[in-house]
């Protein structure tokens, strides 16, 4: 007994010490086979990063090149978004599978949280779903003039929730894409001739032949107005004290407005007087050429705008401050 008794003291002193040993290794192991994942997630991320900086330039830069000769800034910004959010999804999936987080749960618990979060933003997922299609089917795009939704101006940022336009005097709109698509859309940029109606009135002692003689000869020596589709000038009514007409005829969008408002003067001046001398006419506004076009909606367009916001930049569009 007393020789087994040095024994099984040396042995419970050594079990221990056996014991740290162990947990050491398992430790030691632990942790490089952690590092090696954490290292191999680093780099999948580096490369996610890279990747998608990479082809988001790429799809940015096809999209241009496909609409070269009419560029889209808010499609090319669009496709470029999606690739990189898209490419950034997958490495992150990536990397939690690399670092041994179970993916299928998390992603099971995402799709049932997306559920209640759809559920409760009905109309907000639906102005996306309106941007989608305005984003493909491209009704309108930024820089055109455009009324909808009881509202007028040019379009000067689309994305997948609103639509922003800013209005003759100058004022910020914002319409959610819901209701542009649910709602008529005019476009008032699509085309590029116009045709300008006017109606007048003017009372039975006026020289009828004579105004319109003279009226046909202001159209006529008026370079705005197009000769194919011929200029109309006609009476529509006859009332108990007045006769009406209307004049119809084609210009440039540009030169809409000028146009008509040279005719109704010269229909008013001559319905009193048809030998009665007319003011000069306004000349012909300058066409846009296609660089010019591709400047102003690149100007204009969503990075832009966002620029602009975040230097702190006034728009051009602005009055100046006091």
């Amino acid at each position: 007994m007393q020789t087994n008794a040095p024994k099984e003291v040396e042995q419970a002193v050594r079990n221990p010490i056996t014991l740290d040993e162990n947990l050491v290794r398992k430790a030691v192991d632990m942790f490089g086979s952690f590092a090696v994942n954490l290292l191999a997630a680093i780099i999948i991320l580096a490369v996610t990063f890279w990747l998608a900086k990479t082809l988001s330039g790429v799809v940015r830069r096809a999209l241009t090149r496909v609409h070269r000769h009419n560029p889209d800034p808010t499609l090319a910004s669009f496709g470029a978004s999606l690739t990189r959010y898209l490419i950034i999804f997958v490495g992150v999936i990536a990397v939690l599978q690399q670092l041994g987080v179970q993916t299928t749960s998390i992603l099971a618990v995402l799709g049932a949280a997306s559920l209640a979060v759809g559920l409760a933003l009905q109309g907000t997922l639906s102005n996306v779903a309106a941007g989608v299609m305005l984003l493909i089917f491209r009704p309108y795009r930024v820089g055109d003039t455009i009324e909808t939704a009881t509202r007028k101006g040019v379009v000067t940022s689309l994305d997948l929730f609103v639509t922003e336009l800013a209005t003759g005097d100058n004022t910020k709109v914002i319409v959610p894409n819901g209701k542009v698509f649910g709602d008529v859309i005019l476009n008032y940029t699509h085309y590029p001739r116009h045709r300008a109606d006017l109606v007048w009135k003017v009372p039975y002692k006026t020289d009828i032949p004579a105004m319109l003689e003279a009226v046909n000869a202001r159209i006529a020596a008026d370079p705005r107005i197009r000769k194919d589709p011929p200029p109309v000038v006609e009476i529509t009514a006859m009332s108990e004290a007045f006769v009406e007409g209307a004049v119809r005829v084609w210009t440039a969008r540009e030169d809409e407005g000028s146009t008509k408002s040279d005719l109704l003067l010269a229909i008013r001046i001559l319905s009193e007087d048809a030998q009665a001398d007319l003011p000069p006419m306004h000349p012909p506004a300058p066409k846009p050429t296609a660089s010019e076009r591709r400047r102003k909606r690149q100007h204009i367009s969503l990075r832009g705008l966002a620029r602009d916001r975040i230097s702190g930049r006034r728009d051009p569009r602005s009055p100046p401050k006091a």
